[in-house]
């Protein structure tokens, strides 16, 4: 964990990050240190409903009927990544972590909107905070699914590393899950090297994840 995370869990179809317990790490404790900002989505889209409306929300725009403005919750990003004065000097590199930008889309954001929020997100912590952002996408494989087509292709060219969790082609197996295909991508430049690629297997234990080579599983061998 970095000196401050920001986590923001829509949680609305399902909230798969708790301030609980990751690795090892206690996010309470981050928490109450202040290294950790966590914006509960279920939580927070039931909590826009019982507010006064001229009240400013991160989840504004589930209020809004026909826009779907996400300046809001932009606005939230950045307050949450400003340092007091006496954080001012021992605080920087903060992660922003999004899970996941696929329930903006479900809710009636458009694509191009939450293109936008990350490009905004990614000039504060990325530029200005040196930063790094990590966001989950789901690919459902429906070719009419234009709109999260748009937001899949968006974000790999703006990201510098995809990872690409994806089930077996071959269909179930108790003994390997699935597969995960990593890609670096590199500067879009003549000299630069061209992008990389591996491509692991891997299996899912009761609290860990084992990761092999194709055809290498222990199980195989």
């Amino acid at each position: 964990m970095s000196e401050r995370d920001l986590i923001w869990g829509p949680g609305v179809l399902r909230s798969s990050v708790s301030p609980v317990s990751a690795q090892g790490v206690s996010l309470t404790a981050a928490r109450e240190r202040r290294q950790l900002v966590f914006l509960e989505g279920l939580k927070s889209a039931v909590d826009i409903f019982f507010r006064p409306q001229e009240e400013p929300h991160p989840l504004q725009f589930l209020r809004e009927a026909n826009t779907r403005n996400l300046q809001p919750l932009y606005e939230f990003v950045r307050e949450a990544l400003k340092p007091t004065d006496e954080e001012e000097a021992a605080w920087r590199c903060p992660v922003l972590l999004v899970d996941d930008l696929s329930v903006l889309l479900s809710l009636g954001v458009g694509a191009v909107a939450v293109l936008d929020f990350i490009h905004y997100c990614r000039a504060t912590v990325c530029w200005e905070r040196k930063g790094n952002i990590v966001a989950l996408v789901h690919d459902s494989g429906d070719a009419e699914d234009e709109e999260n087509d748009i937001l899949l292709n968006g974000l790999s060219h703006q990201s510098h590393l995809i990872l690409r969790a994806e089930g077996l082609a071959t269909g179930f197996c108790k003994d390997v899950h699935g597969q995960l295909k990593i890609l670096w991508r590199r500067p879009s430049q003549p000299t630069a090297p061209r992008d990389r690629s591996l491509t692991y297997q891997y299996k899912i234990q009761d609290k860990s994840v084992s990761f092999f080579a194709k055809g290498m599983s222990p199980a195989v061998l």
